[in-house]
């Protein structure tokens, strides 16, 4: 709201979370610019004047990123959540949300798991942040041309940065769900990539420059030829790679919630081990 006043001249008038103000995207003589604020804390900017002005034409004229219209828990993923909408399109509740960041922390987009998974259901939609939308999430990583519309990263990719600079193990699972379980265990840092199985990105490479990787392979033929694409598009950039399974059941949920550790994976392959400088080949 100071925004706008500082570029407008004008104080935006009317309630709490509802008002009026000048639109600074175009030659508004009158205050034809609604603003709200949602319930969940989304900003909703709408331009009812002659041009009717994009939402990202206002906020570029007021020099601010569309990341200001978000709520906190978009902007800084640490902070506490909301316990509001907690709809799904699948018309289930979500019970588990997980998101992808930059570089520098921002959200890029989610992943929401749903309370049934099965009996028709996938169980997990992507969103990408949108305050256009009342919720501020569009059901959607594509664009109206079928394209990706978000860069996809790693899950908890600032952390992986911060792992493989540090010289750190970095555990690849094939789910979000497998990567908390693996995180819940101190000193541990873990990531995969969204949609599941074989939607590794080649340029998540880019990443894992000089990195020490173990990868967590689920006990299926998906999940080792998932785990097969990871090792060739690691290989050329990695410091050394293992591929492991889970002791117990077929995925890392299972081999941890059955009393299974960290360190009692079985190695099924080693594609790049581990050697000290100067020893080995």
């Amino acid at each position: 709201m100071q925004a706008l006043y500082d570029r407008t001249g004008y104080a935006p008038r009317g309630s709490r979370t509802q008002k009026s103000a000048v639109c600074p995207a175009h030659d508004d003589r009158q205050p034809s610019l609604s603003v709200g604020v949602t319930s969940d804390g989304i900003v909703m900017i709408t331009c009812h004047g002659g041009p009717k002005c994009p939402v990202q034409d206002v906020m570029q004229a007021l020099d601010l990123p569309m990341s200001a219209l978000w709520p906190e828990q978009l902007r800084n993923p640490h902070s506490p959540r909301r316990s509001g909408d907690r709809w799904m399109p699948c018309g289930h509740d979500r019970v588990a949300e997980y998101l992808y960041q930059d570089e520098q922390g921002t959200v890029l987009y989610g992943v929401a798991r749903c309370s049934r998974k099965g009996n028709g259901c996938q169980g997990f939609r992507q969103w990408r942040p949108d305050p256009a939308k009342r919720s501020g999430r569009r059901w959607s990583l594509y664009g109206e041309d079928g394209s990706m519309a978000v860069h996809l990263v790693p899950y908890h990719l600032p952390d992986v940065i911060t792992a493989v600079r540090e010289a750190r193990v970095v555990m690849i699972a094939e789910g979000e769900k497998d990567v908390e379980a693996l995180r819940a265990h101190p000193g541990i840092t873990a990531t995969c990539n969204a949609m599941g199985a074989g939607r590794w990105q080649p340029d998540f490479a880019r990443y894992f420059h000089g990195a020490d990787v173990s990868i967590v392979a689920d006990r299926d033929q998906a999940g080792r030829d998932h785990a097969q694409a990871i090792v060739h598009n690691l290989m050329p950039v990695a410091r050394s790679i293992y591929v492991l399974q889970a002791r117990h059941g077929k995925d890392t949920s299972d081999h941890l919630s059955a009393g299974g550790t960290i360190g009692d994976f079985i190695e099924v392959w080693a594609p790049k081990p581990y050697t000290l400088q100067g020893i080995g080949g």
